[in-house]
């Protein structure tokens, strides 16, 4: 919504009638990624869990779902084990229903068989404080097609907290409570195309630790790049997903319990 990238597929330029130059695309090695951001509701009593395991594939092809041999999750405070399975009508995503307060206690582990190799995260739940308020604002930055959404939330005292915010459309942010420890904090996002009024938008504040806060900003660093469609990012942003069979053999993606509010505003 907030970007579009154009792609120019140049398959065959002819000089003349007969000279033909060919353009050589990059292509790279087929890989795993795992988008396995659990969102957890913390005033509800179960949670689903769904993992999305696709292939990448070489330069300009579809990304294709990932049949895994099987993708478990492991409490190791409890030594619980549950295994999730394909959700039928949904190809390459995975999922499980477990107990909320479950999910919040103790450190668990992804373990992952693929194309007899195996893969591993760990992480633990991180909590996040809600929104003090979000509403449309009037403001614009560039144009006047632009429509302001503004946010606000109240940091917690004593501790280094990081946040990731969706405003959909695969559009994020992320913060650092560097320079308002405990205090409110305001601060206003811009949607660049104008959309419709009597639309809604779900926006989202999640708790991320400060590893995931980096992963997550190098992303939409990358992203928002001035990369043509023809290059490939300067350095692949490791998550942290780890082959434990083929460490050369890295897979993409991250594993992360986010604790997360969620508020609607329709657009007036």
């Amino acid at each position: 919504m907030k970007k579009y990238i154009l792609i120019i597929f140049v398959l065959s330029i002819v000089i003349g009638c007969e000279d033909v130059v060919e353009i050589d695309v990059p292509k790279d090695d087929t890989r795993l990624s795992i988008d396995a951001l659990i969102r957890i509701d913390t005033e509800t009593s179960t949670t689903r869990v769904a993992i999305k395991a696709t292939e990448t594939t070489s330069f300009f092809e579809e990304i294709e779902p990932a049949v895994l041999d099987q993708i478990q999750l492991l409490n190791t405070s409890s030594n619980t084990i549950t295994d999730l399975v394909e959700d039928p009508s949904d190809s390459g995503v995975y999922v499980a229903n477990l107990p909320t307060r479950e999910l919040m206690e103790g450190d668990f582990q992804l373990n992952i068989l693929y194309n007899n190799e195996q893969y591993e995260a760990t992480t633990t739940f991180v909590p996040t404080v809600p929104f003090d308020d979000v509403k449309q604002g009037d403001g614009t930055l560039f144009s006047e097609d632009e429509t302001e959404i503004v946010v606000s939330y109240t940091d917690v005292a004593n501790s280094d907290d990081y946040y990731l915010f969706d405003f959909g459309f695969n559009e994020y942010l992320v913060s650092e409570d560097t320079f308002y420890p405990g205090q409110s904090f305001e601060f206003s996002y811009f949607y660049e195309d104008g959309l419709e009024a009597g639309r809604k938008l779900n926006i989202s504040i999640l708790g991320v630790d400060e590893a995931f806060y980096n992963y997550m900003n190098q992303l939409i660093v990358q992203s928002g790049g001035d990369q043509g469609p023809f290059q490939t990012p300067a350095a692949t942003v490791r998550g942290n997903i780890i082959n434990t069979t083929d460490s050369d053999n890295l897979a993409l993606g991250y594993f992360a319990l986010c604790q997360e509010y969620r508020e609607t505003v329709i657009l007036e």
